[in-house]
């Protein structure tokens, strides 16, 4: 059994196992989810370039903007792989951003700006494996919050197998995913993490506000432990588990 993490490291360390396992089993679409706050993406997605070093220059590196690809071109001296940035979304461009020899792809942090160029490129890569950190794609004031905009979204979103997530939820909580395990709520108890809920799926909030208010209302095959009723006090919350991580 995956046990929560203590160190920023260790959920590094766990998240590039659970992806080579999901593309060992097959998944060709994949992200992790690192989500706490004020979170530099750079040094995290450096560590985990190990996870693709068998790639050599067949792996590509798509940054959300031409900006931040050209800082990692500058800061990752002597790689083998390839750095662009997603485009603007002209079909050359596209075609020119992914090439025949490219065996696998990590986007990083891509927003719901990208989402259209990002559909075309995920078709142009085919069944080759990507894998997205930290994508920002729900972001419904910058793609619309109307039912074509959300077609649009879920059907290119539900195509992604989430093999790694890490969310600090609440007073002293978080929700985790370890590829292959199942998504899991962990609670702080007596200054140690203990995990009360066990999910087939991803819940939604009012599920995870059923779990934290100790109530073992989930649906049939899943289990809770029933916990203490608890206050949220998000920030709190936040900054305990974020400053865990970083010691």
């Amino acid at each position: 059994m995956t046990e929560l993490p203590k160190t920023l490291e260790d959920a590094i360390a766990q998240a590039r196992e659970a992806t080579q396992a999901a593309i060992a089993d097959g998944y060709t679409r994949l992200q992790i989810e690192l989500l706490f706050p004020e979170l530099k993406l750079m040094p995290v997605a450096q560590q985990l370039l190990p996870t693709f070093e068998q790639y050599g220059d067949k792996l590509k590196i798509l940054f959300a903007d031409a900006g931040s690809a050209g800082l990692a071109r500058r800061d990752w001296t002597d790689v083998p792989f390839k750095i662009t940035d997603i485009g603007t979304g002209r079909a050359a461009s596209i075609q020119s951003k992914i090439q025949p020899e490219d065996e696998i792809f990590l986007f990083i942090a891509p927003t719901s700006v990208e989402v259209p160029q990002l559909e075309k490129i995920c078709e142009e890569i085919g069944d080759r494996p990507f894998v997205m950190l930290n994508p920002f794609l729900e972001d419904a004031g910058k793609i619309g919050i109307g039912y074509a905009a959300r077609q649009i979204r879920e059907r290119f979103t539900n195509t992604i197998e989430s093999c790694y997530y890490l969310r600090p939820i609440f007073e002293e909580a978080a929700l985790f995913r370890c590829y292959p395990g199942v998504w899991e709520v962990w609670v702080q108890n007596e200054g140690d993490y203990q995990k009360v809920a066990e999910l087939a799926q991803k819940p939604s909030g009012d599920e995870l506000d059923i779990i934290l208010a100790g109530q073992a209302q989930t649906p049939e095959g899943e289990t809770v432990a029933t916990v203490p009723a608890r206050k949220p006090s998000v920030f709190r919350g936040l900054q305990r588990f974020i400053r865990a991580l970083r010691n």
